[in-house]
C-alpha cells in the first residue's frame, strides 16, 4: 500500500514490491511467460497475459509509479510516444480539439499535427507563460489541455499552477509531459494535473537500456487507457519491466547529482565568452528561474545552448568534446549531446523548429553522472579549441 508521507528516497525501494516477496527473492523475478492460467477472470482485460500488461512485472511497476506521483494507478507502455498517443487516442475523438504548450518534443508536435491531424482533431498552440491569452484559444470541442513541466529542448517552465487551474475551469483533462523533472522534482498530480506521462527510457531507467512510457493520474482514467493500450497493442515486455523497476531504485541519488551537476555546468557556460546563450531553469538569467524555483524541487539535468558561430562551430564543438557521448536520448549514467535539429527535432519543417526559437546551431546536453568539473575541463579545451 502507498504511504504518501514516505520520503520519496523509502518509496522508489519500497513501494510496490511483492508482499510476501515471491520465494523470498529481493528483487522480483522475471516472468518471462506471455500468457498465465485461467483464474475465473470475467472481462477480456483481466486476462493474465502480455500484451495486456499484467504480468506480476508489470503490476509492481504500476504500484511503485503510482505511488512515486501520489496517484491511485499507473500503467507501463512500450514508450514514451506508445504512453502519449494512447492517452491522446483515449481522450480524443474526431472532431475534437486540444490547446497545446507551444514549444513540445518533436515526436508529440509530429503526431498532433500529422497522425492526430489525420484523424479529424485539431490542436492550437498556447505561449505557457502568458495564461490570460488562454481563453481564446478555447472552442467548444476543446477537450484536453497538454503541457510539458520543463521544454524540450529549450527548457522552458510554463505557469503550471495556471495550467492546471484553467484545464479544471474549462472542464479539460490536464495532460503533462513529466519526463525532464521526473518525480523527484515535480509531481504534476499534486499540482491539479490530470495525467503525468514519462518517458521511461530516460531517467526513470537512467541507464540508456531500454525504451518504456508511463502513465499517472486516476484509477478510473488509467483503466480507460489501458483498455485502449491493450487494442492497440503497445505493451512493455517484462525483461525491459524488470530493467526499468531496477533502475527506478537509483532515480533519487542519480537524479540529484545531475541537478547538481548541471547546474555548475550551466554557470561555468554562462560566464564563457566563446558562448552567447544557455537555457537552464536554474540559472536567475533564465526568463522562468522564479516560477521553476517555486514550482520544481530540482533544476534538472538538461540544458542547452549556443556558442559563438553557426552550425559548423556547434558541430566542431561537439566533436572536441571527449566525455560527452554525441547521442540523441538522455537521462543516463553518461552525459549525452545533440543538436536537436538533427534528432529529437529533426521531423519538424525549418519553419516550424524557427517558430519555436530552436536554431539549427543548438546544442542539447544531457548531464551524466561523471564529476561535474571534468566536464567542464572537457567543455573548455573544446571551446578554446573552436577559437584557435
Amino acid at each position: 500500500m502507498a504511504t504518501r508521507s514516505r520520503r520519496m528516497e523509502t518509496k522508489l525501494i519500497h513501494e510496490g514490491e511483492p508482499s510476501p516477496r515471491i520465494e523470498g527473492a529481493v528483487s522480483i523475478p522475471i516472468f518471462q511467460s506471455s500468457t498465465f492460467e485461467y483464474a475465473g477472470q470475467d472481462s477480456y482485460h483481466d486476462l493474465r497475459y502480455i500484451r495486456l500488461n499484467n504480468t506480476p512485472n508489470h503490476a509492481a511497476l504500476h504500484r511503485k509509479l503510482a505511488a512515486l506521483e501520489n496517484g491511485e494507478a499507473a500503467l507501463v507502455t512500450a514508450s514514451g510516444m506508445a504512453a502519449i498517443s494512447t492517452v491522446l487516442l483515449t481522450l480524443l475523438s474526431p472532431g475534437d480539439h486540444l490547446l497545446a504548450q507551444d514549444c513540445l518534443y518533436g515526436g508529440t508536435h509530429d503526431l498532433l499535427k500529422g497522425d492526430l491531424a489525420g484523424l479529424g482533431m485539431e490542436f492550437s498552440v498556447l505561449d505557457g507563460t502568458a495564461p490570460r491569452t488562454w481563453e481564446a484559444a478555447l472552442r467548444p470541442e476543446t477537450r484536453v489541455l497538454y503541457m510539458e513541466t520543463v521544454t524540450n529542448p529549450l527548457l522552458q517552465v510554463a505557469d503550471l499552477e495556471a495550467a492546471a487551474a484553467f484545464a479544471r475551469e474549462h472542464g479539460l483533462v490536464s495532460v503533462i509531459d513529466n519526463t525532464f523533472a521526473s518525480p523527484v522534482n515535480f509531481r504534476p498530480l499534486d499540482w491539479g494535473f490530470d495525467l503525468s506521462i514519462h518517458s521511461c527510457t530516460k531517467y526513470l531507467n537512467g541507464h540508456s537500456d531500454i525504451v518504456a512510457g508511463a502513465v499517472i493520474g486516476k484509477a478510473d482514467a488509467i483503466e480507460r487507457i489501458t483498455h485502449k493500450l491493450n487494442h492497440l497493442g503497445g505493451s512493455l515486455d517484462p525483461h525491459a519491466c524488470f530493467l526499468l523497476h531496477r533502475g527506478l531504485k537509483t532515480l533519487s541519488v542519480r537524479l540529484r547529482h545531475q541537478n547538481e551537476s548541471a547546474l555548475a555546468v550551466a554557470g561555468y557556460l554562462q560566464k564563457h565568452p566563446g558562448v552567447r546563450r544557455v537555457h537552464y531553469p536554474g540559472l536567475e538569467s533564465h526568463p522562468d528561474h522564479a516560477r521553476a524555483r517555486r514550482l520544481l524541487d530540482g533544476f534538472g539535468g538538461m540544458l542547452s545552448f549556443e556558442i559563438e558561430g553557426g552550425v559548423e562551430q556547434a558541430d566542431a564543438f561537439i566533436e572536441n568534446t571527449t566525455l560527452p557521448i554525441s547521442a540523441p536520448s538522455l537521462g543516463g549514467v553518461e552525459t549525452l549531446i545533440t543538436r536537436p535539429a538533427t534528432t529529437s527535432h529533426a521531423g519538424l519543417s525549418p519553419k516550424d523548429r524557427e517558430a519555436m526559437g530552436i536554431s539549427d546551431s543548438l546544442i542539447r546536453l544531457s548531464v551524466g553522472l561523471e564529476h561535474p568539473d571534468d566536464l567542464i575541463e572537457d567543455f573548455e579545451q573544446a571551446l578554446s579549441r573552436g577559437r584557435s
